[in-house]
């Protein structure tokens, strides 16, 4: 499968642990290069994003809607089996929970979910997105098309974004956004879900308290499958790597991962 990958070098001492960064539903690897890359870059890191496929400039295009999440799980296994070194992988949204499959059958030095779907499915997030804006979620219903939720830059910006967040960065972004599969999300409803128990990759689990897709409820509830504590960023909502505030997300990632034991290598 052609992936696409995004990738930024050190700008100072390479540290000997690459990341690998995962978007989430209706984004691609473009949304980690207007932050995250050049940030975590400038820290030493190695940092890659990739496109799902059907994604960016991925290959897939054509089968988008019907694509499984088994098969966005094996995007990130192709992604890291590519590298010299076993990556962190860092995880947004949807990306998270393919993250948490991926990691059920692989250890790897760490990873980071940021506005995680979380273990439990996303059927308690789809009925709070259906009574915020029941007009879109009749129309995904209608068509399997879940386009709908982000079809106007409005509705992108109430799912994606605090309030305040700036008009014209928005409408950008929004040029930018694309389908996303349906069999995915029917998956990530409870057909596919991650099994915490096998997991044994070191976590930090961080979340947003604006955030209208996967409330702070449901990311306290994904730290507590995996034995740890959420961190809840105020005034932010759910595209954390985004969003006004990102720099204070990467920069407690950053800070978390700097904590690990050493060596970061794998």
């Amino acid at each position: 499968m052609r992936l696409e990958m995004i990738t930024q070098t050190p700008t100072t001492a390479a540290r000997p642990t690459p990341i690998l960064f995962v978007h989430g539903m209706f984004h691609a690897a473009w949304c980690w290069s207007e932050h995250f890359l050049p940030f975590f870059a400038q820290h030493g890191y190695t940092a890659h994003a990739l496109s799902l496929r059907g994604h960016g400039g991925s290959a897939g295009h054509e089968r988008l809607r019907w694509t499984p999440l088994a098969d966005y799980v094996a995007d990130v296994a192709q992604a890291v089996d590519q590298m010299e070194r076993k990556p962190i992988l860092v995880g947004h949204s949807m990306g998270g929970l393919v993250v948490q499959k991926f990691l059920e059958s692989h250890e790897m030095p760490a990873a980071v979910l940021l506005g995680s779907a979380p273990p439990r499915g996303l059927l308690r997030a789809s009925l709070r997105i259906a009574r915020q804006n029941l007009r879109a979620f009749l129309e995904v219903s209608l068509t399997l098309n879940l386009w709908h939720l982000v079809r106007t830059p409005e509705r992108y910006g109430k799912m994606f974004y605090a309030a305040g967040f700036p008009a014209e960065t928005l409408q950008t972004y929004h040029t930018q956004v694309q389908e996303e599969s349906f069999r995915a999300y029917v998956d990530m409803l409870g057909f596919n879900l991650p099994r915490p128990e096998k997991i044994k990759t070191p976590l930090l689990v961080l979340g947003a308290a604006e955030d209208m897709s996967i409330s702070p409820a449901e990311v306290e509830a994904t730290a507590r499958a995996y034995h740890t504590r959420a961190e809840i960023f105020p005034a932010m909502g759910h595209a954390l790597i985004l969003d006004t505030g990102w720099q204070a997300v990467a920069q407690r990632a950053l800070e978390w991962l700097d904590q690990l034991p050493t060596p970061q290598s794998a």
